[in-house]
Formats: C-alpha cells, sequence, structure tokens
C-alpha cells in the first residue's frame, strides 16, 4: 500500500509550529514503513524528517518516538526486525502514526512537499532492542574521555564501529555518543561498552536555537521545544529519569537562545579551542559569577568520517574532559562529570591541571582563608591563571614539565576559585598545528567556518572550580 501526501510549507506554518505533521494510518499486520521526502532543498530551504507512533502525544510526550534523521536523510525505513540508523525497529502497532517535518528553514515563497509512504505486510520477526551492560575497571585514578561526538545514527557519514576505532586510537577511557534527538545508537554501543572503554549513554538534544547532551539516560527525551521556557520542561524530564542536562556550544553559530535551565554542566570547549570557545567560557563564567553551579565539560563534537582519521587537532577527543573516578564505569563517570571533578584539556595527551583548595579537589566548597595548589604536567613554559567570580587573579609561569604551584589567599575569595593553562611558549606551534590540519582537511567543521585567528589566548586546560562558602 501507497499513500502519497503533497503539501506546500510556508513561513506561517514555520510560525505557528516548527514542527509539521503528516497523519499516516498503518492498518494492523503492518511489519514495514518506508517513508520518501522529497522537497526543493537549498540553502534557505532545509525541513528535517522524522517518525512517530500512535503512543505519540503533545510535547513532552513520554513515547512514540520511532526515529529522527534530520536533514541528513530524505528516506527511512521502520521494520520489526530491522530500521534505517536513527529509527527505532520494534512492534507496530495499529493506528494513526505521524511523519514529522522539522521547518528548520523555509524560503519566502515557501516549499512544496512530497511525502511518500509505503507500507509492507510481509512475515517478518520481531527483533528486541540489545540490552544495556555495565562494566567496571577497577582502581582509582584520572581517566580521559569524550562527551560529544556523533555516528551515521544521526548527521555524520562514520559508522559506530569506526567511531570505536578512533576512541581506542585516541587511548580514551570513556565516551558519550550523543546523536542528534535518537538513541538508536545504543544498538551497538550497549553491547560494544567493556572495561577497556566504556560507553555513556548520550542524547543531543537539537533545535534550530539550542543544543543540549542528555546523558545516563536510557529512554528518549523529547526534543520538540517551542518556547523559551520549554528549557525547564526538559531539565525536569532528564531530572526525573535519573539524567544529566549539559547545555552545548554557547556561542556562534547555535549559542543557547533558551532561558537556561537547571543545568548540570556546561560545555565551555567544543572542537579545537580556534572556534570561538572564549565565548562559552565567558558565558560558564558569567554564570558561576552569578552564583549557579554547572561542571565545567568538553567534547569534540566529533562527526565520524566514513573512514578513520589519523590524529590530529580536528578529531576525536579535542578537547578531552578528565575525571578523577574511584572506578571506571558509567555511574562513576556521570557523578563525576555532576560533582565537577576534573577538568578539560587539549587532547588526550593535553597538559594536566590539578587544583585543590585546602586540600579539597574540585567541585569542593570550602571556607576563608584559602591556601590553592596546582599541579601542571606537559605544559613548561605557559602560564597559570588562577580566577575567581572577579576576573583573573593572579598569574604564575609554569617553569618546568611537572610544576607544582601555591597561592595563600587570606581574605578568600569570591564565590569561587579555578585556573586555566594559556600558551604563551606553546603559542606558535599549536598555531601551526592548527593551521597545517586546517589546510589539510579541506572543508572546515561547521564551526570553524570564516574562522579568522586572532590574538585571543589560547587555553589548553581548563579546571574545575572550587567553591567558596560563607562563614
Amino acid at each position: 500500500m501507497t499513500q502519497i501526501v503533497k503539501t506546500h510549507i510556508t513561513r506561517a506554518d514555520q510560525a505557528k509550529d516548527p514542527y509539521f505533521y503528516i497523519p499516516v494510518t498503518v492498518p494492523a499486520g503492518t511489519t514495514r514503513i518506508d517513508v520518501t521526502l522529497a522537497y526543493p532543498k537549498a540553502d534557505d530551504c532545509v525541513i528535517d524528517l522524522g517518525m512517530f507512533d500512535p503512543a505519540m502525544t503533545p510535547y513532552p510526550s513520554e513515547g512514540g518516538f520511532r526515529g529522527w534523521s534530520g536533514g541528513f536523510r530524505d528516506r527511512f525505513y521502520v521494520a520489526t526486525d530491522s530500521a534505517t540508523p536513527g529509527y527505532v525497529h520494534g512492534a507496530m502497532p495499529a493506528g494513526e502514526w505521524n511523519v514529522i517535518l522539522g521547518l528548520y528553514k523555509v524560503p519566502p515563497g515557501g516549499a512544496d512537499v512530497t511525502v511518500t509512504v509505503e507500507l509492507d505486510d510481509s512475515a517478518r520477526p520481531t527483533s528486541p532492542q540489545p540490552e544495556r551492560t555495565f562494566p567496571v575497571r577497577a582502581g582509582a585514578g584520572w581517566y580521559r574521555g569524550d562527551l560529544h561526538c556523533h555516528t551515521f545514527h544521526s548527521d555524520a557519514a562514520g559508522s559506530p564501529e569506526t567511531l570505536h576505532q578512533a576512541a581506542v586510537q585516541a587511548g580514551l577511557d570513556f565516551l558519550a555518543i550523543a546523536d542528534h534527538n535518537t538513541i538508536t545508537q545504543r544498538r551497538y554501543f550497549h553491547p560494544a561498552s567493556s572495561p577497556d572503554l566504556v560507553f555513556v549513554r548520550g542524547m543531543e538534544v537539537t533545535t534550530a536555537v539550542g543544543h543540549a547532551n542528555v546523558y545516563g539516560v536510557d529512554k528518549w527525551i523529547d526534543f520538540r521545544m517551542t518556547k523559551p521556557s520549554d528549557a525547564h520542561v526538559l531539565a525536569e524530564m532528564v531530572h526525573r529519569e535519573g539524567g544529566l542536562l549539559s547545555i552545548n556550544h554557547d556561542k556562534p553559530t547555535i549559542p543557547w537562545d533558551y532561558e537556561f535551565p537547571a543545568a548540570d554542566c556546561q560545555e565551555v570547549w567544543q572542537s579545537t579551542w580556534m572556534a570561538w570557545n572564549w565565548v562559552s567560557l565567558e558565558r560558564w563564567q558569567e554564570r558561576l559569577a552569578s552564583g549557579l553551579r554547572i561542571s565545567a565539560i568538553g567534547g569534540s563534537d566529533f562527526h565520524q568520517p566514513a573512514k578513520l582519521q589519523p590524529e590530529g587537532p580536528l578529531v576525536l577527543a579535542r578537547p578531552t574532559t578528565v575525571l578523577w573516578l574511584p572506578e571506571l564505569s558509567e555511574d562513576a563517570v556521570l557523578a563525576a562529570m555532576k560533582a565537577g571533578h576534573g577538568y578539560v584539556t587539549e587532547g588526550p595527551k593535553g597538559p594536566h591541571l590539578e587544583i585543590t583548595v585546602n586540600g579539597q579537589p574540585m567541585g569542593s566548597a570550602v571556607t576563608a582563608p584559602l591556601h590553592c595548589e596546582a599541579i601542571v604536567r606537559g605544559a613548561r613554559g605557559d602560564v597559570l591563571q588562577w580566577i575567581d567570580a572577579r576576573g583573573t587573579i593572579t598569574e604564575q609561569e609554569i617553569t618546568s614539565g611537572d610544576w607544582r604551584g601555591e597561592l595563600a589567599l587570606l581574605d578568600g575569595a569570591e564565590k569561587f576559585v579555578r585556573a586555566e593553562i594559556i600558551a604563551k611558549a606553546s603559542r606558535p606551534w599549536l598555531v601551526e598545528e592548527f593551521t597545517k590540519a586546517a589546510s589539510e582537511r579541506g572543508e572546515l567543521p561547521w564551526q570553524l567556518k570564516g574562522f579568522h585567528l586572532t590574538d585571543e589566548p589560547i587555553r589548553r586546560a581548563i579546571s574545575n572550580p572550587i567553591y567558596i562558602d560563607q562563614d
């Protein structure tokens, strides 16, 4: 059975609701649905694609999600035994399903859209979803990971298997795969998680006016935010499921334009430092100064290509989030992210930056007077900045490859103390490395298009804060 729906999408439709629904009647016994979208795609005409089953409700829906591919695909299938990456296979209830169109960009004159739906009732098994595994690597210590990357389950060309290879090549201990608005990458990553490389559940809530990562939640989280206040609904959904919410790349060209929710983390560093990350850092600093306590994390936002890429400044784990864990497990990673027990560094072999105040680790709270200590490795000739809510407290030169610095603040500090490693001796070769990699790559990632190197300080590592409680 084939259903063809033709419609004209206008900017009035987009203003009314950025999600446009096309109902599809699915009879009992259907075992496969194929959907094709046709429209005049152009720079000013981009329409996303997805599907819900009859369990869908108005936002926020607890269920009904059957897949999302954004603007990456113009066709997909859902069946009882398998589905296109980004889509959920399994039982197919009879009733009203919906093809959902995301009206990302609509030209002034609108766009003619054709959706073709083919239904098939051939005999097929109903395959289950893979079960989550719970690997643990014993031993306390510093563990390294990337908390933001993508596969072909959303808008990358590369498979989960290739991304897995990239993580092993980078020497990572944990990895969060946050494909856009879908969780189907877990078909691979649930069974592939192991004590050698722990995979952390992730999903990137992706809208036209802001992105946020959800961590540690097994179910799909509704992304159909339409109002600034929906950010609070999002946070409530995530926390009700026991997960963490992190605001992504709050900088050009996709800043966070919703109200600021009860976020657990903020991605203060995404991709190479040169990708406007000083904007994200400044916004995090402002939020800390206002009294919020939000942990800093980093993620490459790497979209895995079809082939494994060599190590370099524009690949996976640039930057790397480094966490102190009592053991390597997903639960331990999530707890350390929320608590701020770690730092962000430029890559898997980037500088180590560990600070304590009055003997307490990053993420803790202390009272004045303050005795601050820093342990830095791999940044000789660079500069350590100590920072509180008012800005830079002081700078110290890092004089050796394995360096310790101290700072006494008898009168305390304003709200928190944190630290950054600023490139000084390393700046020329960091710029050269980045420039060479960018020229070899040809087309730059979206966050670097139109980029021009500035005199902005290059951060090599950023610590989480230690908060100051009043007596």
